[in-house]
């Protein structure tokens, strides 16, 4: 986990803009408002009796997914449509590949369905860059999440959440708390956190579950959960990943929920109006109280909404040679003019 600018010529066109959108890594802060911004502005559609814009209109945007979702393929799919693309989802996973096709075959055949645009989920790191690196030119890549590597729509509905219900991301102190060392979600947050400015960001975890070398990432180390509690403004709470562990990292849930889930006696220790997050699925009991996830101070629903708004922004923005914002602008302006 080695913060790096190699992949931003990859990520953006000559003018800056958005051409795919694979990891935070190395992306302006600008740009990282500017999304936010756009999304904000989506929110706005969401809200509408008729959930459309034709910003991508006589677009297909080809949902790839070599691994399994719900969550994350659902809101794209929903995402794509509310911009009046076409939407293909594959599920890779039990077809091509299993059968024994490669990436790039499986690359090439997708590009003979003349998509625009893939949005592709899988289990290797790296596998997103891989495919931009070697599509057409006029196909742009998100990705859905990638290994252990990056979820950077993910790290934006969150940093989203944050500045709706916090604010300046300056003045803040972020918790991020437990399986931080096969978390694709906390490497896409620290980074989006450091670009926005936020001057506290601290991860909480056993030994055996933090990366060498977080402190790279600008952030501060605690293996004490009440130590590292005590008066953040955010707690975002992580999904255990038995499925990427290996050997004896965890003496048992049980013990990892005694030492770090997030009770109502632990969150009493966060600021008073602190707000609860956690990317999903919620393991309870394991990795947090349902206390805590029902209760006044999460915000768990609520970035669901905003992952909506925030793959519409990516959409828009990495299909459009003009910002996705000043589209949005045009069409309401036409709108207001009929």
């Amino acid at each position: 986990m080695t913060p790096t600018d190699a992949k931003r010529p990859l990520q953006l066109n000559d003018n800056g803009q958005l051409r795919h959108f694979l990891s935070l890594d190395g992306l302006p802060r600008a740009l990282l408002t500017e999304i936010l911004d756009t999304a904000d502005s989506f929110l706005e559609v969401g809200a509408r009796a008729v959930k459309k814009v034709p910003l991508l209109r006589g677009k297909t945007v080809c949902n790839v997914f070599f691994e399994n979702s719900t969550r994350t393929r659902t809101t794209f799919e929903l995402a794509a449509k509310r911009l009046s693309a076409d939407v293909i989802t594959l599920n890779v996973s039990t077809s091509s590949t299993s059968k024994g096709e490669t990436l790039t075959d499986t690359l090439r055949n997708l590009e003979a369905m003349a998509a625009d645009m893939f949005v592709v989920r899988h289990a290797d790191s790296g596998a997103a860059h891989f495919i931009a690196e070697h599509v057409c030119p006029d196909v742009a890549i998100i990705n859905g999440g990638d290994g252990r590597h990056a979820h950077p729509t993910q790290g934006m509905l969150d940093m989203l959440t944050i500045r709706r219900h916090k604010g300046d991301f300056e003045k803040l102190s972020v918790a991020i708390v437990g399986d931080i060392l096969h978390s694709r979600v906390a490497r896409s947050n620290m980074l989006a956190l450091k670009t926005l400015g936020c001057p506290d960001i601290r991860v909480i975890g056993p030994k055996t579950l933090l990366p060498v070398g977080l402190e790279q990432y600008g952030v501060s180390v605690y293996h004490d959960m009440n130590e590292g509690l005590r008066d953040v403004d955010v707690v975002i709470m992580l999904r255990l990943q038995r499925e990427r562990m290996q050997g004896g990292l965890l003496p048992s849930e049980g013990e990892f929920y005694r030492l770090y889930g997030l009770t109502t006696q632990r969150m009493a220790l966060a600021k008073p109006d602190a707000i609860v997050m956690h990317p999903g699925p919620i393991n309870r009991g394991v990795e947090i109280e349902s206390a805590v996830a029902d209760g006044p101070q999460s915000v768990i629903l609520n970035q669901v909404t905003y992952g909506i708004a925030i793959r519409m922004a990516v959409l828009s923005m990495a299909m459009s040679g003009q910002t996705a914002q000043r589209q949005l602008e045009n069409e309401y302006a036409a709108e207001e003019q009929n």
